[in-house]
């Protein structure tokens, strides 16, 4: 498995849903981007300038939202990550 480094975190993103509540399937081109996706790797932390370690809200498991366009996609073992920094991200959901 991936370890993400310093203040990253590994997401894999969920999917939108390819039909409309009114049954209309969408085009891949008209779909929303994913903004919302489950943890499944938190890095240690940031280290702070007096090098102390700052630890990460999040933690494995967790399913966030986060900016549109943020991150890095990677693939690994044939699955598809994202790769973002823990300021990417905007929510936890509950």
């Amino acid at each position: 498995m991936l370890k993400p480094l310093g203040d990253r975190v590994i997401v894999t993103v969920e999917e939108p849903e390819e039909k409309t509540v009114g049954g209309i399937v969408l085009a891949s081109n008209a779909k929303e981007k994913p903004t919302t996706g489950k943890v499944v790797a938190a890095g240690p932390g940031l280290t702070a300038h007096n090098g102390k370690l700052i630890e990460l809200t999040v933690k494995e498991g967790d399913t966030v939202m986060f900016d549109k366009y943020a991150g890095t996609t990677v693939s690994y073992d044939g699955a598809d990550y994202l790769v973002l920094h823990e300021k990417d991200l905007l929510a936890i959901v509950d």
